[in-house]
């Protein structure tokens, strides 16, 4: 199994940038899905983006699309979102996820877990 830690949150103004990082450990395989999905207070955690750990098969939610990057770097066995043009809206727990497949990680079939970072967005 994969483990996940995740850093990069913090508190940005409406407009502002951060860049989330998930560090993975453990067995990876080349057609994992890795993603990040997000949950505001009172809401369902939903997937934001996603790729294949060894590239492609990229996926963003609707809401995302234009402003949030995800990409992996497999020297350093880390998945990346950048997030641009934040608004309020993007607040939420930050969770990194690894699955079977980006597929598994769009109907929630989730292997491991990331603790979770906050992104704060203030207007």
């Amino acid at each position: 199994q994969v483990q996940l830690v995740e850093s990069g949150g913090g508190l940005v103004q409406a407009g502002g940038s951060l860049r989330l990082s998930c560090a993975a450990s453990g067995r990876t395989f080349s057609t994992y899905g890795m993603g990040w999905f997000r949950q505001a207070p009172g809401k369902g955690r939903d997937l934001v983006a996603a790729m294949r750990w060894s590239g492609g098969f990229l996926y963003y939610a609707d809401s995302v699309k234009g402003r949030f990057t995800i990409s992996v770097d497999n020297a350093k066995n880390t998945v990346y979102l950048q997030m641009n043009s934040l608004k309020p809206e993007d607040t939420a727990v930050y969770n990194c996820a690894a699955g079977n497949s980006v597929g598994a990680l769009q109907t929630g079939r989730v292997d491991s877990w990331g603790q979770g970072t906050q992104v704060t967005v203030s207007s």
